[in-house]
């Protein structure tokens, strides 16, 4: 059974200055569905990771712990290796139900490290993509020379000029893997199964039906491009446009709000006081650092466990520095990284008592959730009997590439505050149902004249779904939802009465402007 964990997140926050906060890393677990094969870590003779393959049940609703949860296995868990079959319950409806629009928002794929340890080798990992190299995929070939005509497309500036591959033998920090590209080729791939058989968009689809959205990093452009290779194969260059958002958190014109950046400023002096109060943490970080040969304020500034998740992931043994006359030298450990782990638990815990993550998470998220909720209205209202559609189509499918500092507040805004913290290549879908016209007699008695009229012609339903997994009645607006045989999926209209006014209560407001401008106190 998968336990709970937590990993150290970096939250940026939109406007001129970007502020960083860090986050535990979270993991969700699941109620027992299809059992799928998953890949077990242990420790080699030689220091490095090895895995054993065994068999597990994904879950969707959190299990009361029995024992102690292993820090190490739950990390590997983050890793996402794609080398396990997984299940996607994306596409799966009531029968007859009509897919309308699907949003998608990723989590780049696995990366290089952002931050090196000081005095030690940095991992040996190459970025370049060969197909004689694993982990690899069926359309890795082909990917690699479609890429290589992405000249044909459209850019918003800056993104013409970011590399479109990962190409160094030697990796740069935060550079794209392999892995990582695999990643999202299998992602993209996975839905391009769940949706063929809806029809969501022609054959020949015109440049409106596909938005497509990343931030100015390499790795959130390439993994998009490998995502939607993996949906599209083949995709037609001159009809996709790739538009850039300059923040993360991908507010657009909406990204001032102050009253989000005070709530990111208590976050981060409530974990770094719980940080400072953890004295087998501090004594692990005087460890380590004497291993090094260094100042434990140095170390602590390189943020070691980014580089040693790198290592864990890839297989490679921590690592070690010569010993010298001063005694200093060794190798750094799993028990170290172990304590560091543990810590980021406790911090999750911490961090759901306190509210005020989630409070900066309804404010850092509304823009991309409005945005959404629009495209959403729209569709749904140009799917109604009678009116003329767009001669171009609308916008049927949306992808947005972004970081775990774009994932993790969408989750907690959504109210999915136990949900796994966003593993590489992560992923979170907003799918659009319409339910088919309710035949004469099966319109409710207690429906009004309005709830009638769009009985008759089907009413519009929403899913959303975490890495495969349906979370829809986990979401604060659909939570309380009573579910039926005649309406077994959630109303869109709840997530539009959220979006609009009630994900505001958390912050005593009843729109963005009042709770991102009212003077505090």
């Amino acid at each position: 059974m998968l336990a709970r964990n937590r990993f150290l997140l970096l939250v940026v926050v939109g406007g001129a200055a970007l502020a960083i906060l860090s986050l535990s890393l979270q993991f969700l677990n699941l109620i027992p569905t299809t059992p799928i094969v998953e890949e077990r870590p242990f420790h080699a003779a030689d220091g490095g990771i090895g895995v054993a393959v065994g068999k597990s049940r994904k879950r969707v609703f959190p299990q009361p712990h029995t024992q102690e949860p292993n820090p190490i296995f739950e990390a590997y868990g983050y890793c996402n290796i794609p080398n396990r079959t997984e299940q996607a319950w994306e596409g799966h409806s009531p029968a007859d139900y009509k897919l309308l629009s699907v949003h998608v928002m990723i989590r780049h794929g696995d990366r290089y490290p952002l931050y090196s340890i000081p005095k030690t080798k940095r991992p040996a990992i190459d970025c370049t993509l060969s197909t004689s190299r694993k982990p690899s995929h069926p359309l890795l070939d082909s990917f690699i020379h479609h890429m290589g005509l992405g000249g044909r497309g459209h850019w918003e500036s800056p993104l013409g000029s970011v590399p479109r591959l990962p190409s160094h033998s030697a990796c740069e920090m935060g550079e794209l893997t392999q892995t990582g590209v695999v990643q999202h080729l299998r992602n993209g791939q996975l839905l391009h199964h769940a949706y063929k058989q809806h029809s969501l968009f022609p054959s020949d689809w015109s440049p409106r039906q596909i938005w497509v959205e990343t931030t100015g990093k390499s790795r959130t452009l390439q993994s998009g491009l490998a995502f939607l290779y993996g949906f599209l194969p083949d995709f037609d260059w001159t009809k996709l446009t790739v538009r850039h958002q300059w923040s993360t958190l991908f507010c657009g014109s909406a990204c001032d709000c102050p009253a989000r950046n005070r709530y990111l400023e208590e976050e981060q002096r409530r974990q770094y006081q719980l940080r400072a109060a953890d004295t087998e943490l501090e004594r692990t970080y005087m460890d380590m650092a004497r291993t090094l040969g260094i100042p434990t304020r140095q170390l602590r500034a390189a943020n070691p466990v980014d580089s040693l998740l790198c290592h864990l992931c890839h297989g490679l043994s921590f690592p070690c520095v010569p010993i010298g006359d001063s005694g200093a030298g060794g190798c750094l450990t799993m028990e170290q990284f172990a304590v560091i782990r543990r810590q980021q638990l406790d911090d999750e815990v911490d961090r759901r008592r306190a509210g005020l993550y989630h409070k900066y998470a309804i404010l850092a998220m509304y823009p991309y959730l409005n945005r959404t909720a629009a495209k959403m209205e729209r569709i749904a209202k140009s799917s109604e009997a009678g009116r003329q559609p767009r001669s171009a189509g609308e916008e049927v499918f949306t992808l947005s590439s972004a970081h775990d500092v774009t994932v993790a507040p969408l989750l907690s805004a959504l109210g999915l505050e136990e949900a796994r913290f966003p593993r590489f290549a992560a992923r979170i879908v907003f799918e659009l149902w319409k339910s088919p016209p309710a035949i004469q007699g099966q319109v409710k008695k207690r429906s009004g004249k309005g709830e009638k009229s769009k009985a008759k012609y089907g009413e519009t339903f929403i899913r959303v779904l975490y890495n495969g997994e349906d979370v829809t009645f986990h979401t604060t607006f659909c939570r309380s939802h009573d579910r039926h045989v005649s309406q077994p999926l959630c109303p869109l209209k709840n997530f539009l009465s959220f979006v609009r006014r009630d994900m505001f209560s958390v912050v005593n407001a009843t729109s963005y402007k009042e709770a991102c401008y009212r003077r505090p106190g």
